[in-house]
């Protein structure tokens, strides 16, 4: 072995390398079901050597802060970009935040390694390694002004992979971030919101979360949020659901998002890669307003990484109309199984009605009653008098699609002939599209079914919806052709169950 060899096989790895085996160690050792309830994924080398590229601020003392830092991979690779920089910072100041006892340890000693890094390439470097609750914590600093010993009073930088788990309305989480005018659902966007609001004007954000918040009524006030206090610079996908986790098999479709407090709504880059370790399919750089479309009170956040996903947004940003501009209403079926489980029977019969799941769409229409585990029917009692509708002509979309559907919407036509009666049950993981609670026009229906079904709606719902729900906001926020085009469709297309490719060809050839 030659001298130059014994020395690089002497030398220790990389930093983030180092780190990367308390990952795997931490993985191994922590219980998965004790992971998935805290809602921690630890963040690869790969995912977090890319997120601590993005920063672009220039900064002489640095301040960041890492919340859910899990055994400080981020922090590694923030450390590890910043000594490799031409410019390096003089100091780096580091809060990190775990509550889980196990990890904080293995943060602990990476915090040491990040120091003995930047010793090497002449930064100092402190890191403060608080083992509590950061929800309490930052809160307690926002309202009332009182930051823990060794916390700063902001930030310069932040860099998250916050946890993902829902937060109910009624727990003390929830009552603490009202405290600081955050509204949110889950621990992803309380992690992020505070973050925000602790970082000083100019401060750089980078995350890497779940696309969810990029639509439903649910993260609006998220949404509201960031896009007051924040200046949206990147946005990454990745192109598999499971490609930024895989060794968790997580698969939440996530997005790294890179934004700065304040400033002006600049164009923004949007990027795209198969998974962490594969090369840039694209970059591109688009206005603002095509991120979120003028005028959109939900705020909605369009990730268009391509330019055939361009020319499918443009086509949809020329929509004329919305649902209630065709006097179409969406509501969710009325019928929520577990609470009315004594008037569900499998079989219809006497004194029953037919009702529906998402389990009886098949191919753009209703197929009823199906044999299985779901029942076929509802008892018509006083009880069940508000959760009918009456027989008509409706557009029923599914709320979930299942993981063997390669489609986001799938929607299907109801008709009079699709089950005998003059009530109908319609169970609530259904999304029905009406007029005034009754049918619609047939043409119509047929229409709508054909333009929901089209892989020109499929393909714009999935620029701004990262998970498998599709919900009744979301159809009422899609722009749809005029009535005359519907009703146009409608007669061309008057089988829902045409070949995928003959439909898209009707679709384009009417649009």
């Amino acid at each position: 072995m030659s001298r130059a060899a014994r020395l690089e096989a002497a030398a220790p790895p990389p930093l983030l390398d180092r780190v990367d085996l308390h990952r795997i160690e931490a993985a191994r050792a922590l219980d998965p079901r004790a992971r998935s309830e805290l809602g921690q994924f630890l963040t690869p080398p790969p995912v977090a050597s890319f997120m601590a590229s993005l920063f672009e601020r220039p900064c002489e003392d640095i301040r960041v802060l890492d919340a859910g830092a899990g055994v400080g991979s981020l922090l590694a690779a923030f450390t590890a970009s910043a000594c490799a920089r031409r410019k390096r910072p003089s100091a780096i100041r580091a809060t990190g935040f775990e509550i889980d006892p196990r990890l904080a340890a293995y943060l602990r000693r990476t915090a040491r390694a990040c120091r003995d890094e930047c010793a090497g390439a002449g930064i100092d470097f402190a890191a403060r390694i608080i083992e509590a609750d950061f929800i309490r914590s930052a809160v307690e600093q926002l309202d009332g002004g009182r930051p823990r010993p060794g916390m700063p009073r902001s930030f310069t930088h932040a860099i998250l992979n916050p946890p993902y788990k829902k937060l109910n309305s009624d727990t003390e989480a929830r009552a603490a971030l009202r405290r600081v005018g955050l509204e949110t659902s889950n621990l992803y966007t309380a992690f992020l919101g505070l973050a925000i609001l602790l970082l000083e004007p100019g401060g750089e954000l980078v995350a890497i979360t779940p696309r969810s918040f990029c639509n439903g009524p649910y993260f609006r006030p998220f949404r509201e949020l960031f896009f007051r206090e924040m200046s949206l610079r990147r946005v990454h996908v990745f192109e598999s659901r499971k490609a930024a986790f895989a060794e968790d098999e997580v698969l939440q479709e996530n997005v790294i998002l890179h934004a700065v407090r304040g400033g002006r709504r600049d164009p923004v880059a949007i990027s795209s890669s198969r998974g962490p370790e594969g090369e840039l399919l694209s970059v591109r750089s688009v206005p603002f307003e095509h991120v979120v479309r003028p005028g959109d009170a939900e705020l909605f956040i369009h990730v268009v990484p391509d330019d055939a996903g361009e020319r499918v947004a443009a086509t949809f940003a020329r929509m004329p109309s919305r649902l209630t501009d065709l006097n179409v209403g969406v509501s969710t079926g009325k019928v929520v199984d577990f609470r009315a489980r004594e008037f569900l029977r499998q079989e219809p019969g006497r004194g029953t009605g037919p009702l529906i799941y998402p389990t009886h769409l098949a191919s753009g229409v209703v197929r009823w009653p199906k044999r299985g585990k779901k029942p076929n029917a509802l008892v018509d009692a006083p009880e069940t008098a508000d959760l009918w509708m009456p027989s008509g002509n409706y557009v029923l979309v599914k709320r979930f699609s299942s993981k063997e559907e390669r489609r986001r919407v799938v929607a299907a036509l109801f008709t009079p002939e699709s089950a005998p009666g003059d009530r109908i049950g319609f169970e609530n993981h259904l999304n029905v599209l009406h007029r005034s609670g009754k049918g619609l026009p047939a043409v119509m229906a047929r229409g709508l079914v054909a333009f929901l079904n089209s892989t020109l709606v499929d393909t714009h719902v999935r620029q701004f919806n990262g998970h498998t729900q599709v919900n009744a906001t979301d159809l009422r926020n899609l722009g749809v052709p005029t009535v005359e085009q519907i009703e146009r469709l409608g007669r061309r297309a008057p089988d829902p169950g045409l070949p995928q490719e003959e439909l898209d060809h009707i679709v384009e050839q009417m649009l």
